[in-house]
């Protein structure tokens, strides 16, 4: 295995090429941004952690006048490319701005925080400030925006001032990159103060972008394409590139030939087929695409230890709050087609790539969009689609085995929290009445609440039935050890002194579910798992509980 220096983690061009760390070349974006549909304004979203804000850096090595960066891209493609480099390389002044990092649990926090964003950004201009060329009113604007004692409307026009006396002194219009735009509108959806969040990022973008005669163009880069209308109003020539696109999905994230190139570079051609089980999958525009941040890091863990096992690298980097809110949303109505994406199906869905956070929840296609942008899902690749209207529908799956794994542990487990909510009074006093009749019913209808795929075993309703219990406050003992043998669960109301036994049966036929049913109660008494409480509670109640699938019936003893 050859050691190699990978860039795991960093997204600055710069620091990679000075110090030799490996790098696939994505160099042949600008040639297709200044050639291919040039556009006064192009956004372009990816889900994270698909090599956004690299892309972005390289793009202001490549244009900033204020470099002299030839070296940076000598061997790479567009140093082929002598009369486009001859005209735009380090030939523009560039603002370079990234807003990843703009959060606050409260409004006031996170304007706090975009606020030193923008007074870390003109700290880098601070030369404007000594140029006779700049007027003498916008340096005084200038200063009070540097030194984080501006006035909200000063904030909001604060980047078309900054292009305004940027192309005063260089005699250019700017070069404008923004990464990560829709970052602090989405951390204001979730913590609630979106309308507060949405008035100040669209004025400071509108009237950065719409009619401004100092900017030669902008690029952005985001998760989601939020409606033009609601933030990027009037901006003129606008272009947008997402997942479904074939602009530029070759530049975000690594095709198969660069893949096949980088295990042949480090040695790693053995473990070809587990990285694309793993990490492959997600189709971007027509292309196969594999996410760069997990393959970097399980090569460098190949590189440290050749028996290391793939890890879900992508699951950690970011919150997962929008998925969870429309868990919390949709609740049961999603679970059978969850069931079948877990199962490797299919699902056939309308996708709304122009979305508002603010609406997010107002349907469940949104759901299913949020989760396509975000790179949860993929759209499936080849024929042999049946269902798809010429409507906006795709036809979505699970795209490697790490989503698998992040669906789960982690949605899973935010549909058992959803279910145990549910209101279980009801059961809990059919259990401690002995009526085997309502428990039936109320398991069911929470059964019903669940997800669940090739996994109908027992060990599945035995969690099941526990974890019912546990959140609610009882003793629980699962498999717990008796004289005769293994009763399944045992719930303990020591206040009023009662034990409830259930011996659970999984049944592999339907019109099995009554007599497996009592089998298990027959169990109960054979082995005589009530014999030993007996003289310790006041009341012992003994069920016995067959499931199929999502239908169960219980009975007592």
């Amino acid at each position: 295995m050859n050691r190699i220096m990978l860039p795991v983690g960093m997204s600055s061009f710069t620091e990679i090429c000075r110090n030799n760390y490996y790098y696939i070349d994505k160099t042949g974006l600008i040639q297709d941004l200044l050639e291919k549909d040039f556009s006064s304004v192009t956004l372009i979203t990816r889900p994270r952690r698909f090599g956004k804000t690299l892309a972005m850096s390289m793009l202001s090595a490549f244009f900033d006048i204020r470099g002299k960066n030839e070296k940076l891209f000598e061997g790479l493609y567009i140093a082929t490319q002598k009369e486009l480099c001859k005209k735009w390389m380090n030939q523009y002044p560039v603002i370079f701005l990234s807003m990843k990092n703009i959060d606050g649990l409260r409004f006031e926090s996170a304007y706090e925080m975009l606020t030193l964003e923008i007074a870390d950004l003109y700290k880098q201009h601070s030369y404007l400030l000594d140029s006779d060329m700049i007027d003498t009113d916008d340096k005084v604007i200038f200063s009070r925006i540097k030194e984080n004692l501006a006035s909200d409307a000063e904030i909001k026009k604060s980047l078309l001032l900054l292009t305004r006396m940027m192309k005063s002194y260089y005699q250019k219009p700017v070069i404008m990159l923004l990464d990560e735009y829709d970052v602090p509108i989405a951390k204001a959806e979730e913590k609630n103060y979106y309308a507060q969040m949405l008035d100040v990022i669209s004025t400071m973008l509108g009237t950065a972008l719409k009619d401004n005669e100092a900017l030669r163009f902008a690029v952005i880069t985001g998760c989601l394409r939020i409606t033009k209308e609601s933030i990027f109003t009037g901006a003129n020539n606008f272009v947008t590139d997402t997942i479904s696109d074939n602009r530029y999905n070759e530049y975000f994230g690594f095709t198969q030939s660069e893949v096949q190139t980088l295990l042949s570079d480090t040695g790693c051609q053995a473990y070809a087929e587990k990285i694309r089980e793993w990490y492959d999958g997600y189709h971007f525009g027509d292309l196969d695409i594999y996410c760069p941040w997990d393959v970097l890091n399980y090569i460098r863990d190949l590189q440290s230890d050749n028996t290391a096992i793939p890890q879900s690298y992508w699951k950690n980097t970011s919150g997962n709050t929008i998925i969870r809110s429309f868990i919390d949303y949709a609740g049961t109505s999603i679970t059978r087609k969850l069931e079948t994406l877990l199962e490797g199906g299919y699902i056939v869905q309308k996708i709304e790539e122009d979305l508002t956070y603010d609406y997010l929840h107002s349907s469940e296609n949104n759901l299913w969009s949020v989760l396509y942008l975000t790179g949860y899902l993929t759209k499936v690749s080849g024929s042999g689609v049946m269902g798809l209207r010429n409507n906006g529908e795709v036809a979505l799956t699970i795209p490697n085995l790490e989503v698998k794994e992040i669906f789960e542990s982690t949605i899973m487990r935010w549909f058992d929290d959803n279910a145990k909510i549910w209101n279980r009074e009801q059961l809990f006093t059919a259990v401690w009445n002995g009526d085997a009749q309502r428990i039936t019913e109320e398991l069911n209808k929470l059964l019903r609440r669940t997800i669940s795929y090739h996994d109908y075993r027992e060990d599945f309703y035995h969690a099941f039935l526990a974890g019912i219990f546990t959140g609610a406050g009882y003793m629980v003992e699962s498999n717990r050890e008796h004289g005769e043998g293994r009763s399944d669960i045992v719930i303990y109301n020591p206040v009023a002194g009662q034990v409830a036994i259930f011996e659970a049966k999984y049944t592999h036929k339907l019109e099995n579910l009554a007599s497996d049913c009592d089998r298990a109660i027959a169990q109960i008494d054979d082995r005589m798992y009530a014999k030993e409480f007996e003289a310790e509670y006041d009341q012992v109640l003994c069920y016995g509980i067959s499931f199929f699938k999502k239908r169960c019936i219980v009975k007592k003893k």
